[in-house]
């Protein structure tokens, strides 16, 4: 019998890191990962709920510089909103489109 084992949270087929206010989507064995940050956020009902996320997408490759590796960036007012965009972002630089 095989076991499959997952370390962490994946959305849609790439995995999530958080650490403080960003949040990491992708693998660092891929060309591409798609980098978040809250920006802002506001408490609603006991709980902080983001209302400004920045997004980057941004190259793996370690011979690009670092202020070169942002491919596409963008702000938006959610992180559900954020999330969608990550992850259309990612699969299509992924595909190589």
């Amino acid at each position: 019998m095989s076991e499959t084992k997952t370390e962490g949270l994946i959305y849609k087929g790439h995995p999530l890191r958080r650490i403080d206010n960003l949040i990491y989507y992708g693998t660092m064995a891929d060309p591409y990962i798609v980098m978040m940050q809250i920006l802002e956020s506001k408490k609603e009902n006991g709980l902080d709920m983001a209302t400004k996320v920045s997004l980057q997408l941004q190259s793996t490759n370690p011979n690009v510089k670092a202020r070169d590796r942002v491919v596409k960036k963008g702000e938006k007012s959610s992180l559900y909103e954020a999330m969608d965009f990550a992850s259309i972002w990612l699969e299509r630089a992924l595909a190589g489109k």
